[in-house]
């Protein structure tokens, strides 16, 4: 399903960044070391990595689809910045513990029991001061219809977030609907969930 979504000149979410990765990016975590390592899961064709890559974070983008990471590695060569890529199912993917100042999960939709495996290790893959930066759409999307998965149980909700992530510090958590213009697929108004939290 990826490699045929993404097997196309169009960057179907877009070249520019997750608004909301942006923003917290920008200011709620400038206090962030530009030197970091990052790490973006379900990170498709590369437009968050190559915006971190950008900021000056060592990234390593992870997706299953081999054809989407290929177009991240363009973008980012057109952007004059080095990525690195790991082909991989988030589905029994290890993340390496205590190793990383940034996590991104934008737009990350995965079966329940795969997503709450992960998130364990989000937690335990974070250096102490790192952060995970998480938006996805929340159940009330479905009757939005402007983008995500069509499948309420792949969707998240902050109260199984907080249960997922326990041992992290939610700095900012909210639901909230936001317009969201991200290629042609994210286009139109979006309920979403939106997080950052700390390891201390």
């Amino acid at each position: 399903m990826w490699d045929q979504r993404y097997g196309t000149d169009e960057y179907v979410y877009g070249t520019e960044p997750n608004e909301f990765l942006r923003e917290v990016i920008a200011e709620v975590i400038a206090d962030l070391p530009r030197q970091g390592r990052a790490l973006c899961l379900a990170e498709g064709e590369g437009r968050n990595a190559v915006y971190l890559a950008e900021q000056g974070f060592e990234v390593h983008a992870v997706d299953a689809s081999p054809v989407g990471l290929a177009k991240a590695v363009r973008l980012a060569a057109q952007r004059g910045v080095h990525i690195e890529t790991e082909v991989a199912d988030l589905d029994g993917y290890r993340i390496e513990p205590s190793a990383w100042d940034v996590i991104v999960s934008v737009f990350c939709h995965l079966p329940a029991k795969v997503r709450q495996d992960l998130h364990r290790q989000v937690v335990q893959g974070l250096r102490p001061g790192g952060r995970l930066i998480l938006e996805a759409y929340t159940p009330a999307q479905l009757a939005l219809g402007t983008g995500g998965p069509p499948d309420i149980s792949l969707m998240m909700t902050l109260d199984e977030l907080r249960s997922e992530l326990a041992g992290l510090e939610f700095e900012h958590a909210r639901e909230c609907e936001r317009e969201v213009h991200e290629g042609r697929l994210h286009t139109g108004r979006g309920a979403v969930v939106q997080l950052v939290a700390i390891r201390r």
